[in-house]
């Protein structure tokens, strides 16, 4: 990292600004290019392993990518706050960051509730909002497993 004030090295501060983003962006592998989506996300982190989950159809580009090659790396910002100083003609912008890789695991269907579950938690403040559970068999749920992850944080000039 070139400026490395700004590295977020804590574990748990990293946590924390992953649970503030609201879509987490997955790039997988597409014959050589990176192929990012935009995706809703549940987590969880427990002994220094954070598990990301998401979900889609049972059918897409996104899952024969996925079981070609189940590497993928991902990134999710937060905080965006731009500051911009007239006198100057000088603009910036505070933000905070976090982006890693690791693997991702098609998971079975006997985990579709528990997966949905977090992912609900993750939008509706920890609780378990009502989802119609007769979707169920048109979904398809996964976890990134992540193996390596850093964090960064510009915060506002004074």
């Amino acid at each position: 990292m070139r400026k490395s004030e700004r590295e977020i090295k804590d574990f748990q501060d990293i946590v924390t600004v992953m649970e503030k983003c609201d879509v987490c962006r997955l790039a997988l592998n597409d014959d050589g290019f990176p192929y990012i989506l935009p995706l809703n996300f549940g987590m969880t982190y427990e002994d220094g392993v954070i598990e990301l989950f998401f979900h889609s159809a049972t059918e897409g580009y996104k899952l024969d990518l996925i079981r070609k090659d189940n590497r993928a790396s991902f990134e999710m910002d937060c905080g965006h706050q731009l500051q911009y100083f007239e006198d100057r003609g000088y603009c910036t912008f505070a933000y905070e960051s976090v982006i890693g890789r690791g693997h991702i695991t098609i998971l079975e269907d006997d985990e579709k509730v528990a997966v949905l579950d977090q992912l609900m938690r993750h939008y509706h403040g920890g609780e378990v909002a009502h989802y119609n559970h007769a979707a169920l068999p048109r979904t398809v749920v996964y976890k990134l497993t992540v193996e390596e992850v850093t964090g960064k944080r510009k915060e506002l000039k004074k």
